[in-house]
């Protein structure tokens, strides 16, 4: 198995930390924030709806893994989809990849700004966008054996945090504590448990399907994992079933704890906080808003780790301008970290000219892509799993059983989900703003290829 990785780029990331930066990346807005679209879509019955994300999040994770062990490189998806697919491939799903993750570092500081309006109304919510982007810089520019230590703790409070929340939900749906017990009726009432049917189930996975994307991580970060072959498997198994339970548990507890019908609430705040503030526990709703500021910082901080790397992937690649494959001296791309931090001056310009459309204008064009990486990942299993034999297979430490019609089904769903977009408010122009963007990574990869073919002829 290969053990190659880039110069420059050292294998410091333990499992340990690997599995808490996968839940950083996956933990975050779509959870915290974007529950309160999905759960106006399906009400009661979005705990389907993640469940069913699951699933897709399964296969992926799994077809992933495959994938990481054999080939532990920077790039990641990228070289796989270079190897399998076309060059192309691997250079359109390395550049969406980086560009999505630039967009969704926007909309993750975005949330921050709204979350902080819990405490301070009258602060532009710019202001603590700025403030947040300034630190995320800065901490993405140490070494990353410091990168992946400060993250575990990021990573760490939020899933202390979903175990606390769930806890506490439990004991007042149950009676365990000094109130009441809440029981389970505010999950068949208002409307019942599917208010807007299995349409609304459906409608609801377009956003709900987000909260699991970031489990990719663990394959970007294989470039400087430790025993690759050992530390992949083992943290891809812990955090897709960590993440089912948190998910399916913490939406189900927080939808007990509360009606629907008043839980989500747009996006003027997490319907977690909402909740706490519903039961009346002292002190509980702005503790939690302290948790998903956190998470959203958590989050951020993943997403621009995994841009610079992607970003230095292509240009070592020679698919993107050499000066962004340069190291400090300390082994962080420093001139990709630059380049990443787009996202967060998109950020702080919508926050300013469009405060109550930023954060969907950023995180919706950011799913379109993130659609689009997925897709290419599981056809380039479909390749993989043809290209390295029955013999190749059989040896590895973690396979996707029943192949392969779980990748098949998951390359169709995804392209249903995605399809389904354009009847949810909010995200019907995600996919057509996302097709103009990838056509013209396509011409720019083209131009820089016939650029290469000429220099060489000469």
């Amino acid at each position: 198995m290969s053990d190659h990785q880039p110069e420059g780029l050292q294998r410091r990331l333990s499992q340990r930390q690997l599995t808490m930066i996968a839940i950083g990346g996956a933990i975050g807005v779509g959870l915290f924030l974007g529950s309160s679209i999905t759960i106006e879509l399906a009400g009661p019955g979005v705990i389907l709806t993640y469940l069913l994300g699951a699933l897709v999040a399964m296969v992926m994770a799994f077809s992933l893994a495959e994938m990481a062990v054999v080939h532990p490189e920077a790039g990641a998806f990228g070289v796989y989809a270079e190897k399998y697919l076309s060059r192309w491939a691997g250079f359109a799903v390395r550049a969406t990849y980086g560009l999505v993750q630039i967009i969704a570092i926007g909309a993750e500081v975005t949330a921050v700004g709204i979350y902080f309006a819990f405490w301070f109304h009258n602060v532009p919510g710019w202001v603590w966008v700025g403030l947040v982007s300034v630190g995320l810089v800065v901490v993405n520019a140490l070494q990353v054996a410091n990168f992946g230590e400060f993250e575990y703790w990021f990573a760490m409070i939020k899933v202390l945090a979903i175990v606390i929340f769930i806890a506490v939900g439990i004991a007042l749906i149950t009676g365990l504590g000094p109130w009441p017990a809440i029981g389970l009726a505010n999950l068949t009432q208002h409307g019942g448990f599917l208010p807007h049917g299995w349409r609304g189930v459906w409608l609801a996975l377009t956003l709900a399907i987000t909260s699991y994307m970031g489990i990719e991580v663990i394959a970007v970060t294989a470039g400087e994992a430790q025993r690759p072959e050992e530390s992949i498997p083992r943290a891809m198994r812990t955090i897709v079933f960590r993440l089912i339970i948190f998910y399916v548990l913490a939406i189900t507890v927080m939808l007990a704890m509360t009606p629907w019908n008043r839980t989500g609430g747009g996006l003027s705040g997490s319907p977690f906080v909402r909740a706490f503030e519903t039961v009346g526990i002292p002190f509980a709703a702005g503790i939690m808003n302290l948790v998903v500021i956190t998470a959203a910082l958590s989050s951020a901080n993943t997403n621009l780790y995994l841009t610079t790397r992607m970003l230095f992937s292509l240009s070592r690649g020679r698919q993107a301008p050499a000066w962004l494959g340069r190291l400090s001296r300390n082994g962080v791309p420093h001139r990709a970290l630059a380049f990443s931090t787009g996202g967060m001056i998109a950020a702080i310009l919508l926050a300013i000219l469009a405060p109550k459309n930023a954060f969907l204008l950023l995180y919706g064009t950011a799913v379109a892509g993130m659609f689009f990486v997925w897709i290419v990942i599981l056809l380039t299993h479909l390749r993989f799993r043809q290209a390295i034999g029955p013999q190749a297979v059989a040896k590895l430490p973690l396979k996707l059983p029943a192949h392969p019609l779980p990748t098949i089904a998951g390359i169709v769903i995804l392209f249903a989900i995605a399809g389904s977009t354009f009847w949810v408010e909010g995200l019907r122009y995600m996919i057509p703003a996302f097709i103009p963007l990838l056509l013209i990574m396509s011409v720019v990869y083209w131009r820089n290829r016939t650029q290469m073919a000429a220099e060489a002829v000469s």
